[in-house]
């Protein structure tokens, strides 16, 4: 039999470690999760382009994933593709805009993935126009999405505080 060491009795001695207490890391990982699920839903971000300016607005409601039609004061696009020129829209005596019309059922045809199918099948359509767009081009683009079955058409607006 080997003769042990000061240090080995003393060892022996101290009371075993049985396994790490778990607890408290578990109540910490709970709360963290508990905090990115709260914070990571607060709402949904249009990305404004530099060249639009839009209006501002007191909104009650939050925003939803919909089709986005972008007016700046030079092109139309839909879903961030270029269809129409603006001073074309102008100047047109035609109510409707076939060129927003045939994307519109080009993507119908494209949908791909979970966001892109509920933003088409909710049939809504946000609109982001400059601030000085004449109302005659947004009525015929809103006069468009209407005869293609989009009837719920929001503007989309910069968010003041309400004046309660």
């Amino acid at each position: 039999m080997k003769k042990m060491s000061r240090r080995m009795k003393r060892m022996s001695r101290a009371p075993k470690v049985q396994g790490m207490n778990l607890t408290s890391l578990m109540d910490v990982f709970t709360i963290l999760v508990f905090f990115l699920l709260s914070s990571s839903s607060s709402g949904i971000v249009i990305e404004v382009p530099k060249q639009i300016v839009i209006p501002s607005s007191v909104v009650e409601t939050e925003p939803r994933e919909t089709i986005v039609i972008m007016v700046t004061p030079t092109a139309v696009l839909v879903q961030g593709e270029e269809v129409v020129d603006t001073r074309e829209l102008l100047d047109s005596k035609n109510p409707i805009v076939v060129e927003i019309g045939a994307r519109l059922n080009e993507l119908k045809n494209s949908v791909i993935g979970a966001s892109t199918k509920k933003a088409y099948e909710s049939k809504e359509v946000t609109i982001l126009a400059h601030e000085n767009i004449p109302f005659k081009v947004l009525k015929k683009i809103m006069g468009t999405c209407s005869g293609m079955g989009f009837e719920n058409i929001s503007l989309a607006v910069i968010q003041k505080a309400s004046q309660s």
